[in-house]
């Protein structure tokens, strides 16, 4: 299959993310996308993946993974695996990065970015029950939930 044409940027807030590979490419064997992330960010929150394991890769900048309880400090050139089922979340410090991830099988894919913006783009403060709602809508199990 040849990958999309097209690679449109969601944005969360100042975060950007870009799908370079998504699951219809795949026949959903695999998805892969990029986080461009803001200094400070705390997304998302911690959460558990239903039907799919995903790899982080360390682009740029130093992102602070929890996985299953173990803090890990992902740079530049390093990969962590985080299994189905296993709740984490991450944080980024005081410099931007960037993380490339990959789901496999490939079952995430953009919508759920672009259910989250709409969520998170209501005026006032988030919707904590839709956030969730999202989440579990495209099979991931909120941890605070």
């Amino acid at each position: 299959m040849t990958p999309s044409e097209t690679h449109s940027t969601i944005r969360l807030g100042a975060m950007a993310i870009e799908f370079l590979v998504e699951p219809g490419d795949t026949a959903g064997a695999v998805s892969l996308f990029r986080c461009d992330l803001p200094a400070g960010s705390r997304v998302p929150a911690p959460h558990s993946h239903d039907a799919f394991d995903e790899t982080a890769y360390g682009l740029s900048g130093t992102t602070r993974f929890t996985v299953g309880g173990v803090t890990t400090d992902l740079g530049p050139g390093e990969a962590l695996f985080i299994p189905r089922g296993v709740v984490h979340g991450f944080a980024v410090g005081d410099e931007d990065a960037s993380v490339l991830f990959a789901s496999t099988p490939g079952l995430f894919g953009p919508a759920y970015f672009s259910d989250m913006a709409e969520v998170l783009g209501a005026e006032g403060p988030p919707d904590l029950e839709a956030v969730f709602a999202v989440m579990r809508r495209h099979g991931l199990t909120p941890a605070t939930a």
